[in-house]
């Protein structure tokens, strides 16, 4: 079991390299993943935190990443899919998520 953690130009990207893991579509038309990783989308996400006053009201809006970024416990994979590796980040901590607790330091892809 093997952690990765992956930056797209977008959402739609993104989903292609995930459907390019596998997929099939049962008797109702409904798709699914025939791959066994787990993935979390975690989207745009923040860089720069936002700022509110004592009600709460935004005062200065959060800057968000006009990427799109992704969390893999990959199942099987010693190495990352073909294309994968170049949208791969290197974090030096653990990051924002886990999964279940499983250390990201120590399993990076």
């Amino acid at each position: 079991m093997r952690i990765g953690k992956y930056e797209f130009d977008s959402r739609e990207q993104c989903q292609s390299k995930i459907d390019s893991l596998g997929t099939a579509t049962d008797e109702d038309g409904n798709e699914y993943p025939t791959h066994k990783n787990t993935i979390v989308h975690l989207g745009n996400i923040v860089l720069e935190q936002g700022e509110y006053d004592s009600e709460g009201n935004e005062t200065k809006a959060p800057v968000l990443s006009s990427n799109w970024h992704l969390d893999v416990l990959w199942a099987d994979e010693e190495g990352h899919p073909y294309g994968w590796a170049t949208k791969a980040v290197d974090l030096d901590g653990e990051g924002s998520h886990s999964f279940f607790g499983v250390s990201y330091v120590s399993n990076k892809m």
